[in-house]
This record gives C-alpha cells, structure tokens and sequence, in this order.
C-alpha cells in the first residue's frame, strides 16, 4: 500500500514555489522544476499551491477550512453508508440481547471484509447491536486454531439456518420447528447431532419454535337432530389407515366474509386425507371433504373398505339427514361426540389449531400477504396441506410425516416372509 506524502514535505515544495514563482514563465513550469528535486508529482504540486492561494486570498476557491469541513461530511456519510449496509447484512444473524456462536460472528465479519467493508467499522456494529467484539478479539480469533467441538457447531449451525430458509431465500415451514422437531430433522439429514446441542445453539441463535395458540369452536350443535353414538370414546389411535378418521371445520376472516374450512384426518397417521373451504357452512361443506378423501384414497390404490368410522362433533352440519346418507352409501359408520365438550374430538381440534397456527398467522411462510378472498384461502391450504402430509415431521409418528408413515406400514404388507425351516 502506498504510503501518504508527509504534510511537511508538502508544506516544504509549496513554500518553495511560493518563493521563487517569479523566476518561472508559468505556475506549472515552477511546479515542474520544484517536483522533480523533491521528488513531487507537478500535478499535485500545483494543486497544493493553488490551494495556498486560495488560502491566502490570492485566488478565487473555497479555503482548506471549507475542503475540510466537505470531506468531513462526506467521510460520514460513508462511514453511516457502510453501517447500515453491514447492519442489513446482519438482518438475520443479530438477536439483541443474545450473542451469537464465536464461529458464526468471524464467519460474518469475513464476509462483510470481502465486500470490501473495515474491520473496525464491522465491530462497531456489532458492539451497537449488543455483541461484544474488538478489532483485536477478531485477529485473535483468526490467529488461534478453532476447537473441533466450534467446528461442529459451525457445521450444526449452518444446517438450522439452512432448514428456516426456502429457496427464495425466505422462511420455510421449517422455521416453525422448536428444539425437538428441530433435532430430528437434523438427524434425519444424516447430523449426529444430540438434542441439548441443538438447545443450546439454537438458544444462541434466538431461535424459538412456534407456541400454539388458543382454539375457537365453530360448530353448533343441533339438540333436537338424532344423533349417532359415540363410538370412539376419546380413543383416536388406529391400527391401520382407513379404520378410524375424524372431522371437524374452522373459520377463517377475510376481507370479502367468513370462509369455512373443513378436515377430514386419517388416525391411524394424522394424515389429512381431505379438505374444503366453502362461504357457507352447510352439510355440503363437510360431505365434500369427505368425498375428497375417498377420491384421494382410492386414487393412491388404497380404496376405503366398509367398517371406517368418521368420527365428529354434534355439529348441525355432521347431524344433518344428508350427510347421514351419505355415510349410509358409502358403508362408513357414523361416530358424534358429546355436545359441548372439544375433549370427544380431539384430533381434529388440535389439526385445526395447527392450521391456523401455522398456515393462517401473520408472518406465516405460507402467507403473501393479506387474506382476502376464499381464493387466498384455498391456496394457503393446499400448501399447508402438502407440506403437513408430505414433509412436517410429527411428534406422535415418531418425528416422521404422516405419508412415510403409511407407506412404511403399506410397504410391510408387501414385504414377503420366508418361513422358517425345521432343523432337518
């Protein structure tokens, strides 16, 4: 790096041609004459000289005072420029209040030195943000060999914020996860990684899982209409697809009305086997997703056999005579709990929570912005929907989707056992 010209030997060459202009035709030819003995540019002699005298009054200019205050302003201007361009960077790696992993904080202080931004601007931020870090703790970072265990947790680290990310470089469903969802997707991406690990780095990072809120019961119940008997009785487990499903529906406000959701939920799997949202809850909105399950069992080659039962609510919509034929046609029993107690339909109390917990809140992935039409509804939905069955990893399921579920228990049916021989 080139180093700056001394301010006395700049004061010196300007004296001199100060001194002796008048032996020379013109400024630059004294320029030219003082530069080469002292070893000074003619270019940048001359504008040292003109500066004097502006200085001086002798020219026409804005004074050193003025240059000074000028490149102050701008020097601040950068420095304030190159902030809040490392603060943005750092949009998704600072948490007030919570420091974030040693590897993590020199990773981001070398990427923001390969955009060509100063160490020490790069601590000021973090400092300001509530991380404590000096020019010198960075270089002694980079002088001292990183431990293995800072090495794994870079690698673990690196994984968690891959996983709360989508391609589009927004969040994912996953970044819904708490700890434990959290450790069995990273296990399931081949880390051997153990859950306090994975506690304590993502209570480093800041990361929290998403907390349930509380549900609101929709249905009402028609106490005059003949109601089927409750033939579950709290007990909503199966011992394979297709035996026991439950239902129920939701509402969701828009700006054009209330739209009405309704869930049909496989037991066996916590597989949503069907759904549909309508403007009105009448029986058709039920009695479609349960034909939408049907149809979606049948098409996967796993018909429904006579002996489901679809267990819901005393909902006027599930006690109604068409829905009850409905049933009757396709061979499935009817089960209706009790009126007024949420605790006789469980299962499907809780999957509309998580729908609207996870799909429906604001800030959720699955949301672009406001809801505002039965069409926005349905899209959020379906989303929700396949990213439910197909990849969100279930606690109950022994932190798997529901369909790798299933297709494990399909997948031991065709599975042929060989006998076992006799010792001849």
């Amino acid at each position: 790096m080139q180093k700056r010209i001394p301010e006395e030997t700049k004061q010196r060459a300007t004296r001199l041609v100060l001194d002796h202009l008048d032996e020379y035709p013109t400024l630059s030819a004294a320029c030219q004459s003082v530069g080469d003995r002292l070893g000074v540019g003619k270019e940048s002699l001359r504008r040292w000289v003109r500066q004097a005298q502006i200085d001086a009054g002798e020219r026409e200019g804005a004074p050193s005072s003025e240059n000074e205050r000028i490149n102050q302003l701008e020097r601040e201007n950068r420095e304030l420029r190159e902030a809040n361009a490392i603060l943005k960077d750092a949009g998704g790696f600072l948490r007030r209040g919570t420091r974030p992993p040693t590897p993590l904080i020199l990773g981001f202080i070398e990427d923001q030195r390969a955009q060509g931004r100063s160490v020490g601007s790069i601590c000021t931020v973090l400092r300001e943000q509530g991380v404590r870090v000096a020019e010198r703790t960075y270089r002694a970072w980079k002088r001292a060999q990183p431990s293995s265990r800072d090495c794994e947790d870079a690698v673990i680290i690196d994984a968690i914020l891959a996983a709360r990310a989508d391609a589009r470089g927004g969040a994912s469903p996953e970044s819904m996860y708490g700890r434990r969802k959290m450790t069995a997707l990273l296990r399931r991406q081949g880390l051997e990684v153990s859950a306090r690990r994975v506690d304590r780095l993502m209570g480093q990072l800041g990361i929290n899982g998403l907390v349930r809120g509380r549900g609101v019961r929709t249905t009402v119940p028609d106490r005059n209409a003949a109601r089927a008997p409750d033939l579950l009785e709290r007990d909503f487990t199966a011992e394979a697809p297709n035996q026991r499903w439950v239902a129920d529906f939701t509402y969701v406000r828009t700006w054009a009305g209330f739209v009405y959701v309704a869930f049909v939920i496989d037991c066996y799997s916590r597989t949503i086997v069907g759904w549909h949202a309508a403007a009105t809850k009448t029986t058709p909105l039920v009695t479609t997703a349960l034909r939408m399950g049907l149809w979606r069992r049948d098409r996967a080659g796993h018909t429904v056999r006579d002996g489901l039962v679809h267990h819901s609510d005393a909902g006027s919509q599930f006690t109604s005579v068409a829905f009850a034929e409905t049933l009757a046609v396709e061979g499935i029993a009817a089960s209706i709990g009790s009126i007024g107690d949420a605790y006789d339909n469980a299962l499907a109390e809780s999957t509309i929570g998580l729908f609207k917990n996870e799909a429906l809140r604001d800030g959720s992935p699955f949301r672009t912005g406001p809801l505002r039409t039965i069409d926005d509804i349905e899209w959020i939905t379906a989303g929700w929907v396949d990213w439910y069955n197909n990849r969100r990893l279930h606690s109950t399921l022994g932190a798997i989707p529901p369909q790798e579920y299933e297709s494990a228990y399909y997948a031991d049916l065709t599975t042929p056992t060989h006998p076992v021989l006799a010792p001849g």
